[in-house]
């Protein structure tokens, strides 16, 4: 008996279209067909795929800072207030950790939301341990601190009032506009030089943005918090990342408009497709861009040595080969043209003040 093929619908505001099965399930389950037509009836008569709602799963986490020794990161220290992330981009190579958690890299990993609770408590904490040293801290490395829960659980918000009280540098990377909310933190600090912030722009094409990144702020708007942030004294920057051959072409007209919104630090990645997030990303280009998705594939393939994705720390960010190198000359010609990262002076780290939280352990 021949597989009944069952065609995917977009679930509205949701980046992928199923629960993608995770790594160390022993079994799988998908929709089947019994012949009725129940499916193409409703179909049909238009009737929507429905769109799950999203749950927040509360957390007593263990430690707030986390570290790395990878040498194609430039920073040591990270920061996390939530798991999975809300904004539900189809690329995020933070998918696959959910699995970890016995959860899906995808429905789960955009509803299931992981929020600590006591995020900022932990963080007093551990600045205030003896053998701390200060060092850049980067907030939302793996899920994004600003995604939509942060509007109530305000976790975020409750980490960079430890960090501005202690005086320590914070670097933060995000797509939320929510991110204006904690001016009255980030400005003093960021003119202290304690605090920077860029803001992912991957394309201006709002079609392909709302479909690829479905509850990230729209182009526009993140265009007007990074004039926002620049104008409040926040040194701020643009990530163009990730670059996927064939879909957000428009690197260039990304960094001129972000330039002149008043970015004057710019980085790209390329798009990276690790464990489960290979099989979610083909679905999704055959759901989305079934023209192009064999020649988006191909592209990508060419930048991974001839595989989905290569781990290897040489090239995981910047891909290889002809293309590779395609990509970073756009890059390097247009940020010279425009003047990006001319002038990129460190976070102070002299101005730590760890004493400064003693006390502060009912705040929380």
């Amino acid at each position: 008996m021949n597989d009944v093929h069952i065609p995917l619908h977009a679930l509205k505001g949701r980046g992928v279209a199923h629960r993608q099965p995770h790594r160390f399930e022993r079994d799988q389950r998908a929709a089947f067909d019994d012949g009725w037509g129940t499916l193409d009836e409703r179909r049909a008569e238009g009737e929507e795929a429905a769109a799950p709602a999203t749950e927040v799963m509360f957390e007593e986490a263990r430690s707030a800072i986390t570290t790395n020794d990878s040498p194609d990161i430039g920073f040591r220290l990270g920061l996390n207030p939530y798991r999975g992330c809300e904004h539900g981009c189809v690329y995020c190579y933070a998918r696959p950790t959910h699995s970890y958690l016995n959860l899906s890299p995808g429905l789960d990993f955009e509803t299931k939301i992981v929020a600590k609770r006591n995020i900022a408590e932990l963080l007093r904490r551990e600045l205030l341990a003896p053998r701390y040293q200060p060092d850049l801290l980067v907030v939302g490395t793996v899920t994004d601190a600003y995604q939509p829960v942060e509007r109530e659980l305000r976790f975020t918000r409750a980490v960079l009032e430890v960090l501005s009280a202690a005086q320590h540098p914070v670097g933060m990377v995000t797509k939320g506009s929510g991110v204006e909310r904690d001016l009255d933190l980030l400005a003093p600090m960021g003119q202290a030089g304690l605090a920077a912030v860029y803001v992912t722009v991957t394309t201006l094409d709002a079609k392909l943005a709302r479909v690829l990144e479905p509850r990230a702020a729209a182009p526009h708007r993140r265009l007007r918090t990074i004039r926002t942030l620049a104008e409040a004294g926040v040194p701020t920057g643009v990530s163009v990342s990730p670059q996927i051959p064939f879909l957000n072409d428009d690197m260039e007209r990304v960094l001129e408009a972000a330039w002149e919104a008043g970015a004057r630090r710019a980085f790209y990645q390329v798009l990276r497709l690790p464990w489960e997030l290979s099989p979610m990303f083909r679905q999704w280009l055959d759901l989305h861009y079934p023209d192009r998705a064999e020649r988006v594939m191909a592209r990508v393939q060419d930048l991974r040595g001839g595989k989905d994705y290569d781990a290897d720390f040489a090239t995981r960010m910047k891909g290889q080969g002809i293309w590779a190198d395609l990509i970073r000359q756009r890059f390097v010609k247009t940020c010279d043209r425009l003047g990006f990262n001319r002038e990129r002076e460190p976070l102070e780290l002299s101005l730590f003040r760890p004493a400064a939280l003693r006390g502060q352990g009912d705040l929380f």
